[in-house]
């Protein structure tokens, strides 16, 4: 009788070990990098390329690189964004994430040299110039990312940053964000 207990008692533990999801553990053979690219930037004049690398299930590190080629649609000159991860999602490094970031940027700001004189109560418009401005930003942000048994990765996120220097410009607030496109390997 002692015997048959052990038995079944084995063989149920043996179907609960084979049975556990192993998509949340740490295999060393676990794909680790990540290479994106941001389709809505590619729309509105720019390139954002996007790489992470997974530090375990839950969180990875990256940095985004965005460099505008159209001034019309956009004011930034490029950004550089590193950035942290926490994941909240079954599967390895996916679904649900928060973010915390900072960003070197660079903007163009438009000036104009109005004057106003009192004696004749008239203002002069004057000619305006181009200033680029560049400031360092921390933000947060938050997204999901979904991936196929075969690596491909679609990630939508949002963040929003403040600048910190300062400066008398409108630039003070700073987002980040799209729809990227792209590949774990």
């Amino acid at each position: 009788m002692m015997k048959k207990i052990l038995l079944i008692y084995f063989c149920i533990f043996s179907i609960s070990i084979f049975s556990q999801d192993n998509e949340t553990s740490i295999s060393p053979k676990e794909d680790r990098n990540e290479l994106k690219i941001n389709g809505f930037f590619l729309i509105l004049g720019a390139v954002e390329l996007d790489y992470q690398y997974l530090i375990n299930d839950e969180s990875g590190i990256g940095v985004d690189l965005l460099l505008a080629f159209d001034d019309e649609n956009l004011d930034i000159n490029y950004y550089v964004s590193p950035y942290y991860r926490q994941y909240f999602g079954k599967k390895y490094a996916s679904g649900f994430f928060v973010e915390a970031f900072g960003m070197l940027n660079s903007v163009n700001d438009y000036t104009y040299d109005n004057t106003y004189d009192p004696a004749t109560d008239i203002y002069y418009y004057g000619g305006g110039y181009e200033e680029d401005i560049i400031d360092f930003a921390l933000g947060i942000g938050t997204g999901v990312k979904l991936l196929t048994r075969r690596g491909f990765v679609v990630e939508i996120d949002l963040g929003i940053g403040r600048n910190l220097f300062k400066n008398d410009r409108d630039f003070t607030i700073i987002g980040k964000g799209g729809i990227n496109l792209g590949y774990r390997f």
